[in-house]
């Protein structure tokens, strides 16, 4: 099943949500779209039909979504209400006859790892062990396209490690994946493709697995083609999670600090690690704006709203981020920075 949008667009009064954009979800690759919560609100309620499509055109197989029976598509929602007095293996059953499927039962209990509480009320369960039973009710739906909403947001590490392997098993079997999150961590973790989608667009985030990096560096040298080996400027900064090389455009770094020989990147309220030292940072990172506020903190300028003294030797930068985020400015930069915003 392909999942298409095609010049999307949202708007709302005067208000821009997010731009046109197309992107085609196909099965094998798992995709997800790390978005602010407005933005995801607004494309869940496009593709469950609440608010029309009124600029572009959204799709399942080449056939308009307005046409198509939400039926046949598997949702994960963030909140999803759930019968509390009824048991685990009750709800399933109870799936089991809404979908009029014949998924073993016992089986999708093992594999959410539900099966020793299949005679448990669901109002006994954790929020994680019920999070597990809207992931069972999927797996018993078995649908050709699964869309997910914050799936492992607040839940314990073995319901994580239990979505990873459904997403597995549904990548396996060629199944579409939408997974719509603000976790940006968890989308590069889980998906084959990431990307970014807010008021300036849809972009992809590039990465590149473990396993790819190995290949090309055991190549033959012979084998690489010369364009390959030429010098270039390289302006992304490269940071790893789990598996996967992330390329981090500069702009979208708030700040950068170093914490006990680890140097991390700070970018919407995560932060992720990088192999660079914060000496090597500064160089890379001089002419698009970044300073070193502090002997362990560099700073994105653009992203500075205040400057704010406490005393004559103590001074902050804070953030235009949603954090508000406080950055030391030590005595001895105090001076460089006003020189550079030609303060006296």
């Amino acid at each position: 099943m392909v999942l298409k949008f095609n010049n999307v667009e949202k708007r709302l009064s005067d208000s821009l949500v997010f731009p046109a954009f197309n992107l085609h979800i196909v099965g094998t690759k798992v995709t997800a779209i790390y978005s602010s919560l407005n933005v995801r609100n607004t494309i869940l309620q496009m593709l469950t039909k609440e608010i029309p499509v009124v600029i572009g055109e959204i799709s399942i197989d080449n056939i308009d979504l307005s046409k198509v029976n939400l039926s046949e598509i598997g949702f994960s929602f963030l909140s999803e209400g759930l019968y509390e007095r009824l048991t685990v293996e009750e709800h399933l059953r109870l799936y089991s006859v809404l979908y009029s499927t014949t998924e073993s039962i016992p089986s999708i209990l093992r594999e959410v790892h539900l099966e020793k509480k299949r005679k448990i009320r669901v109002k006994k369960l954790s929020y994680s062990e019920q999070k597990r039973i809207s992931f069972a009710k999927l797996l018993i739906q078995n649908p050709e396209l699964y869309i997910f909403e914050e799936p492992d947001q607040n839940v314990d590490f073995e319901t994580q490690r239990i979505f990873i392997l459904i997403i597995e098993r549904l990548r396996n079997e060629g199944k579409s994946v939408l997974i719509l999150t603000s976790n940006l961590e968890s989308a590069i973790t889980i998906a084959n493709r990431v990307f970014k989608l807010d008021e300036n667009g849809l972009q992809e985030i590039q990465m590149a697995s473990e396993s790819e990096k190995e290949e090309s560096k055991d190549r033959p040298s012979d084998e690489i083609p010369q364009e390959e080996i030429q010098p270039v400027r390289f302006e992304k900064i490269p940071t790893k999670v789990n598996e996967k090389i992330v390329l981090f455009d500069p702009p979208e770094i708030a700040y950068i600090e170093s914490n006990d020989g680890q140097t991390f990147l700070h970018i919407k309220g995560e932060e992720f690690p990088t192999t660079f030292t914060l000496n090597e940072l500064e160089k890379r990172l001089q002419h698009f704006g970044f300073f070193r506020c502090h002997r362990s903190y560099i700073v994105n300028l653009q992203k500075v709203r205040e400057v704010i003294t406490w005393t004559r030797n103590s001074y902050s930068l804070i953030l235009d981020d949603d954090e508000k985020s406080s950055i030391p400015l030590s005595k001895s930069k105090m001076g460089e920075l006003k020189a550079m915003l030609g303060l006296k």
